[in-house]
């Protein structure tokens, strides 16, 4: 059995949950649907959005943030395929900056305005 904090609500049930070849079998100690939704994801596939900033020609670093979640494994390859970009102003809040980080079908995209 493996033991997570729910991030799904601010109460932050600890749940247990019982995988078997991969699978979740069984969640416990959940509040909500929404817990044993996220259970069952952080069991299988630990998902986060990853949030950074970029540098930017002639100005301030740009926050930027995936677009949805990816899996918790790729996020160092995220972080390094954001660390190399350099953007040119301006860019509109949720500009698409990177199409597809590293293969997961995402988007890197600004999270603000920046004008010349």
């Amino acid at each position: 059995m493996t033991v997570v904090t729910c991030i799904a609500c601010p109460v932050g049930c600890r749940m247990g949950v019982e995988t078997a070849d991969g699978a979740v079998t069984a969640v416990s100690g959940h509040g909500c649907k929404r817990g044993v939704e996220y259970a069952r994801q952080e069991a299988v596939c630990p998902m986060r959005i990853v949030t950074a900033v970029v540098r930017v020609r002639g100005g301030m670093p740009l926050s930027v943030r995936t677009a949805s979640p990816i899996p918790k494994k790729d996020i160092f390859a995220c972080m390094s395929a954001i660390e190399g970009i350099v953007v040119n102003k301006p860019v509109t809040m949720g500009q698409i900056l990177i199409e597809d980080v590293c293969g997961s079908g995402v988007a890197v995209i600004a999270t603000k305005a920046m004008n010349e």
